[in-house]
């Protein structure tokens, strides 16, 4: 199914996104020419009488556009993961111990050893998807891992393997 966003401008305000629901809920977003933004709840009754607005400031809304966005990729892996018997999507994490902390993802050489792909990183509330071979890995990072149960096994014994010059 394909959502409609519906793009309004309001003259001397700024411009407003609506959209509406499978169960048939309007909602909207409200970005302010001084750069506020306001999430909008509808009337389930009257579309055009507002329930609930809710402002946001910079950091609440990159913060819910990062959950939103995150869980969202990780709902679509988790159906291919359906569609693809032995197909496995993981999350693990990089210990500050790992010897690839600072170092390329290029470096793991994970999906030649392994048969696994990092698909994407997740860092400071962030989801960093498809990072290239040059990505460097922090601690704490959580790197989403699809492949079979053995290659993801793998993939977290490189990650876990220790420095130690660390």
């Amino acid at each position: 199914m394909r959502v409609r966003v519906e793009q309004t401008a309001l003259p001397g305000i700024g411009v407003r996104h609506d959209l509406v629901t499978e169960s048939g809920r309007r909602l909207g977003v409200v970005s302010h020419r001084n750069g506020r933004r306001d999430l909008v709840l509808y009337d389930r009754d009257d579309p055009d009488a507002c329930q609930a607005d809710i402002p946001l400031t910079d950091d609440e809304a990159e913060a819910l556009a990062d959950i939103l966005g995150a869980s969202l990729m990780l709902g679509q892996l988790s159906g291919l993961r359906e569609q693809a018997a032995g197909l496995l999507t993981e999350q693990i994490a990089i210990p500050a111990g790992s010897k690839y902390v600072n170092k390329r993802l290029g470096d793991t050489r994970a999906r030649t050893r392994t048969g696994a792909s990092i698909v994407a990183v997740l860092r400071d509330g962030e989801v960093i998807v498809s990072p290239d071979p040059t990505f460097r890995f922090a601690a704490g990072d959580v790197v989403v891992v699809v492949g079979t149960r053995q290659g993801l096994d793998g993939v977290t014994a490189i990650l876990a393997d220790s420095d130690p010059d660390g």
